[in-house]
């Protein structure tokens, strides 16, 4: 498994699932056009590519350039990276017939193209050394639950409540907050984010 710096942008859920098995890193889905319309996921991808950066890894079809400019004119260019994948005939095996410029998806084309693609790109390469001083810090579904976000009566309300208070997309699961906030805070950082609401 591939671990890398910043934060991956792809497309779509199946695009999200095909890149957990590859690259160790939060992975965010712009649910493909919605991205133009939803503030909240815009504002998660400026705040992520502004703590870590991200990498651009969009469809090689039109559609997929048309989101990839799109996010390349709201967030700085310093802060990202573009991986490209090859334009690959064929059709995605969950579907009944190719996709309207015939090219796979992510989700279609094969690990190592997508992995030679991450290593172009100019990610960020990490080692496990680093990876490990990570993983002592993130924010888990332990301490999720030790803040009362999960498993209480009121765990709901809460989750609500910092969703707006920083912004993010209200539809957020408890998992996807997870992952959201590893972007964003460290475990101390985020624990005391969830303590001021506790005092508002």
């Amino acid at each position: 498994m591939l671990k890398i710096k910043e934060a991956v942008i792809v497309e779509g859920k199946y695009d999200k699932i095909k890149l957990k098995g590859l690259i160790d890193a939060p992975i965010i889905a712009t649910n493909g056009f919605r991205v133009f319309k939803d503030k909240e996921k815009q504002n998660l991808i400026r705040r992520t590519a502004n703590t870590r950066g991200i990498l651009l890894m969009t469809d090689s079809d039109s559609a997929g350039f048309v989101i990839r400019n799109f996010l390349k004119g709201s967030v700085p260019k310093e802060k990202i990276k573009n991986c490209y994948i090859p334009q690959i005939k064929g059709k995605e095996k969950r579907k009944e017939s190719p996709s309207c410029q015939g090219f796979l998806g992510v989700e279609g084309v094969d690990d190592s193209v997508i992995i030679e693609a991450v290593k172009k790109s100019g990610a960020t390469v990490l080692d496990d050394s680093v990876q490990l001083e990570k993983k002592e810090n993130e924010i888990t579904k332990a301490l999720f639950y030790e803040l009362g976000l999960s498993g209480r009566e009121n765990s709901k309300e809460l989750r609500l409540k910092l969703l707006k208070s920083e912004k993010l997309p209200l539809y957020l699961t408890a998992n996807a907050m997870i992952e959201a906030f590893n972007c964003l805070y460290t475990a101390e950082e985020f624990a005391e984010k969830v303590n001021e609401l506790y005092n508002k």
